[in-house]
């Protein structure tokens, strides 16, 4: 069967171009934009890369793609070599590697690296004046994403989980996987003759991640049947149209002086929005900031009694202080 027939193949590249054709239409992608693929060199990131040098050109777009060696692992750097001749031998260009350090700043040595990660990728495509960057985050990164988020108490827009499409440092950022399971990629990179690189720290149970992928989804799956994850991912789009409604109407009181009148007077759902979006600003790393902490917050609003100041991350505290809420 030719690649072009294989129904993996065809899903992947069918979910590349449905994502960029709408932000193409929406204006979002000009004609002859650069558009980068990130790739790891795992099966989900190749897939990625080959569909969208597969439907780049016919949406009369320049691909190229970026792989980040963060330096964590002996042999990095010459994976990222290979990577970039991967990607190189699909057409791709220009192909970037980008080294970057990892600095832990409170939220966890994954969201560290996440953070350092982006923001390599994004100050190329700042460079190179690219209009988007594309990730291959499956089904499955979502559903455990929302396992994770369940796990921790988290509020909705945790569990909303992995976003189609973000804004990070002012560039886009584009995850058309998040409807194709990760055996789809793996059956594509075999329909293509690719050959996925598995990272070892994808198998380490020191990962809680890892742990709900090979711990927790199965028993779910033997419990309740097929279909969980794709339960999760939908459970996820439903309530990230909530979130983001309720971001929207936290975000007009954003400039706002933080008196307490004021922050009383709101919905629990918006002031709480409100209060995690102002330590944020004050400094507090997103990653950091649990559920917990804004509780605290919204005590020294709605149950205070005199009591000190909330410890936050980053070395924050925010404190009630002449009818104001602030942050120290």
């Amino acid at each position: 069967m030719p690649p072009s027939k294989d129904p993996a193949v065809a899903a992947t590249r069918r979910a590349v171009r449905h994502l960029l054709d709408s932000h193409v239409t929406a204006g979002d992608i000009g004609p002859g934009a650069l558009v980068f693929a990130a790739v790891s060199g795992g099966a989900d990131s190749l897939a990625l890369a080959a569909a969208l040098a597969w439907v780049g050109p016919k949406l009369q777009l320049a691909v190229g793609a970026l792989t980040v060696d963060h330096g964590l692992q002996p042999g990095s750097a010459e994976r990222a070599d290979i990577v970039e001749k991967q990607c190189a031998d699909m057409g791709l260009a220009p192909v970037f590697s980008v080294t970057t350090s990892v600095i832990d700043r409170g939220d966890g040595p994954e969201a560290s690296a996440r953070t350092a990660r982006y923001d390599a990728m994004t100050a190329v495509a700042s460079r190179e004046e690219a209009s988007a960057i594309l990730t291959g985050h499956t089904l499955d990164d979502q559903a455990e994403t929302v396992l994770l988020g369940l796990a921790r108490g988290s509020g909705a827009r945790s569990l909303s989980g992995i976003a189609p499409s973000s804004v990070r440092h002012s560039g886009l950022v584009l995850r058309p996987f998040l409807h194709v399971r990760r055996a789809t990629t793996r059956a594509a990179c075999a329909a293509l003759g690719l050959e996925p690189w598995d990272d070892p720290h994808n198998e380490d149970p020191a990962f809680a991640r890892v742990r709900v992928r090979r711990d927790v989804l199965p028993v779910l799956e033997e419990a309740l049947g097929p279909g969980v994850a794709q339960a999760l991912s939908r459970s996820a789009d439903l309530l990230r149209d909530d979130a983001d409604l309720l971001d929207d109407i936290a975000r007009t009181y954003a400039d706002d002086r933080l008196t307490i009148g004021m922050l009383a007077e709101l919905h629990p759902a918006v002031r709480r929005r409100v209060l995690r979006g102002a330590a944020i600003a004050a400094g507090a790393p997103a990653g950091a900031l649990s559920q917990s902490h804004v509780a605290a917050i919204d005590r020294l609003v709605v149950d205070w009694h005199g009591q000190d100041g909330v410890s936050l991350p980053g070395g924050l505290v925010a404190e009630r202080r002449c009818d104001r809420l602030s942050f120290r």
